[in-house]
């Protein structure tokens, strides 16, 4: 099983994901999109990558802004399968 990141650890990873900021027992970022359907694509794609990892974020929708938080809700913190999650969703924006 995956073990909980040290803040040490987190903040040393999210230099690889500048996009996205330690928030208490998370990773979080928003993505903004030029109206909601734009968004609501972008938080299917989400939804796949998901499935795909068995890893599943909270998704805060708000027109065209979307925010992801990520946690291991079972571990109480953040865990390798967040840091991997959050650069696969990273890859639906930059294509």
């Amino acid at each position: 099983m995956a073990n909980v990141l040290s803040s040490k650890e987190i903040k040393e990873a999210l230099k690889e994901l500048p996009q996205w900021e330690a928030e208490g027992k998370a990773i979080e970022r928003t993505f903004e999109f030029d109206d909601f359907s734009d968004a609501i694509d972008f938080v299917n794609g989400v939804a796949e990558l998901a499935e795909e990892v068995g890893h599943h974020p909270d998704i805060e929708i708000h027109f065209n802004k979307v925010r992801l938080i990520l946690s291991t809700h079972s571990k109480g913190g953040v865990t390798e399968a967040d840091l991997d999650l959050a650069e696969r969703i990273d890859t639906l924006v930059d294509e």
